[in-house]
């Protein structure tokens, strides 16, 4: 049984303003169809012989996670919650326990689920050509053919072939100064470290038992206290705190004595940052990727991505990434791209929300947009899906006033239940057990007024929740 195990627990804080805490890049759509999450799912169609996958993801992100696999027609996967991230060496054991309890001897194909790949063909037949390696109890990785000198990436020295197509892995290399990423290009005998795997799961196991044993005791620990939920299974937050932070890499595979690479050619990103993204974009004839409502005068070189209804324009400029969302701005020089996460970092140290939240913040029900906000009051624009619907909930310290601009609405005011149709409204007083719900087919949308002494999110007590956030 060959089966993807997703991993989906990055962060993406190189690409901010658009990637987030709460939204990171695996579940945006970034160039191509659908998000980077749903490509990768779509890739996995393509081979043989193969079941439905395992997603390992963060508990923040676990409705993104349903919703996309939903949205992708993907039936019968395994969505494992890690409660804290530590790592992929773990993440990739919580998969492998899951796997062997649907097979002992099934073939883990481990891919981020934020990379993108050009050439989908090209993947198919290295996992092809790598099934045998992996059946065989080598632990195999996929290289990526070097096309130019890339410091930003690890890389992988090859040894002799140990079957078709397939080489025994000689070391695995740091991230290196541009010299020897040049000379790495020359020699070519190496490639780029990918982070995609494929190998027996009962081998990945074995491997750690061997090498990371306490990671390993720790993680089955946890993993034998989960929990189903909804779609979900739920690792014991407890003692999965205490597992051991470390890569696959460090943990195994720069150990064991059975690495294996097939080196592909396949047009990889890892999507890494904004330049990276500009490298692996559609550009212009003067250079230029575009996304969005763009005007580029005199423009070289350059990513602008503009978000809906907002005009970017830039004149005499070259080598640059300018990108707006609602509430953020980002202009940075291209050769500059890794160090955005330097503004992540110090919007966390100031208390800011920009690095966690988008102002359109997506909830299991539909979203919110917050559209204006002052010292007593606050405006939002608030969407809820088909049949969706809030949690039953209080406030001590706002009031709400709620208008219909489209669809149907079920309120629930204490001990009233009424409909609301478009352009009526209704007040919920301070203190008062409310719900809002869509029992249409249509998506609802609402205005809703705050006021009061706070409005922040904290100031919900959810008495009884769908999504079990209660």
């Amino acid at each position: 049984m060959l089966i993807p195990l997703i991993l989906s627990g990055g962060s993406g804080t190189r690409l901010w303003p658009v990637s987030r805490k709460n939204l990171p890049k695996q579940f945006l759509s970034l160039t191509g169809q659908g998000t980077l999450f749903q490509q990768t799912l779509e890739r996995t169609r393509l081979l043989k012989d193969v079941t439905s996958p395992i997603v390992v993801a963060s508990e923040d992100h676990r409705f993104l996670a349903a919703e996309q696999l939903l949205e992708s027609g993907i039936e019968g996967a395994t969505i494992v919650l890690e409660p804290v991230a530590r790592n992929t060496a773990p993440a990739i054991a919580l998969g492998a326990l899951e796997a062997i309890a649907r097979d002992p001897d099934a073939v883990l194909l481990v891919l981020p689920a934020d990379h993108l790949i050009g050439d989908a063909k090209s993947f198919t037949e290295g996992v092809e050509l790598a099934l045998p390696a992996a059946r065989d109890g080598w632990l195999v990785t996929f290289g990526i053919r070097p096309d130019r000198p890339e410091t930003g990436f690890g890389y992988i020295r090859r040894a002799e072939p140990i079957g078709t197509g397939a080489y025994r892995v000689a070391e695995f290399v740091e991230k290196p100064a541009l010299a020897t990423a040049e000379s790495y290009l020359a020699d070519g005998g190496y490639d780029w470290n990918s982070g995609m795997f494929l190998f027996k799961a009962s081998r990945y196991l074995d491997e750690l038992r061997q090498h990371a044993p306490e990671m390993l005791e720790t993680v089955r620990a946890a993993h034998a206290s989960a929990k189903t939920d909804l779609d979900f299974v739920r690792i014991g937050t407890d003692t999965f705190a205490k597992v051991p932070d470390n890569s696959i890499d460090y943990a195994v595979m720069e150990k064991t004595q059975r690495a294996a690479v097939i080196p592909v050619a396949c047009d990889w990103s890892d999507i890494g940052s904004w330049s990276a993204l500009w490298l692996a974009g559609v550009r212009d004839t003067q250079g230029n990727l575009r996304d969005g409502d763009t005007i580029a005068v005199d423009t070289s070189n350059s990513l602008l991505r503009s978000h809906n209804h907002h005009l970017l324009a830039t004149v005499g400029v070259d080598n640059l990434i300018v990108v707006t969302t609602p509430d953020a701005t980002l202009v940075a020089h291209r050769d500059a791209a890794q160090d955005v996460k330097r503004v992540v970092d110090e919007l966390k140290s100031a208390g800011r929300t920009e690095h966690s939240l988008h102002r359109v913040v997506r909830r299991p029900w539909g979203s919110y947009d917050s559209l204006e906000s002052a010292e007593r009051f606050q405006v939002k624009r608030i969407v809820v899906k088909p049949g969706a619907a809030l949690s039953l909930q209080k406030h001590h310290h706002r009031a709400e006033h709620w208008i219909v601009v489209s669809g149907t609405a079920e309120v629930t005011c204490d001990d009233k239940v009424f409909l609301l149709g478009e352009n009526q409204s209704t007040y919920i007083p301070l203190g008062s057990v409310h719900r809002l719900s869509n029992p249409g087919k249509v998506p609802l949308e609402i205005i809703e007024v705050q006021s009061g002494s706070y409005l922040g999110e904290d100031d919900i007590v959810r008495l009884e929740d769908v999504y079990g956030r209660s």
